[in-house]
């Protein structure tokens, strides 16, 4: 009877000691994370991606987190630059549940397409396992710079989408 009673206890240490990983995971897999995102070229100068907006290779990112009490810079990914499409990748430990993290555009290697978009300079990402997000992906907004002078065919892909207000950006010759 102890001999079951022991094999009973020790099955059952097992099972809680498994269970607990499993919900808890390693606390290092759960601090690592993976931001993804692309940055893009505003072709039509609308802030906003259309069919006419192009990826950017060769453009510079970055990561920063600030502490929402205190403001101080809680990490610092360093200057990242996207690939052939103009998608990047940003590996992150650590968890900052306490803290606003932005990827915020640095610098473009396009003199046509160099100036960022107000709207899309900055994107938001939450990087914290007490989120509610599972996984260790996240995905970004797509950040954008503006080209010098609108493409002319900004104004069909732009009428297409029922956007009319088209006298700011692109001047009284294309409305």
């Amino acid at each position: 009877m102890a001999k079951a009673s022991l094999i009973i206890l020790v099955s059952l240490a097992i099972c809680i000691s498994s269970s607990l990983n499993l919900v808890y995971g390693e606390a290092s897999d759960r601090n690592k994370f993976t931001v993804i995102g692309r940055v893009y070229c505003d072709t039509c100068r609308v802030e906003f991606e259309t069919s006419l907006s192009e990826p950017i290779p060769g453009a510079v990112v970055k990561l920063e987190c600030k502490n929402r009490t205190d403001e101080k810079t809680t990490f610092q990914s360093p200057e990242i630059t996207t690939d052939n499409i103009g998608d990047y990748k940003i590996e992150v430990t650590g968890d900052y549940e306490d803290s606003d993290c932005d990827v915020t555009l640095v610098k473009s290697p396009r003199a046509d397409c160099n100036d960022p978009t107000e709207a899309w300079r900055k994107a938001r990402v939450v990087l914290t396992a007490l989120d509610g997000v599972t996984g260790p992906i996240r995905f970004a907004n797509n950040l954008g710079f503006k080209k010098k002078e609108a493409l002319p065919g900004c104004k069909k892909v732009l009428t297409d989408m029922g956007y009319f207000e088209l006298k700011n950006e692109l001047g009284n010759e294309f409305v």
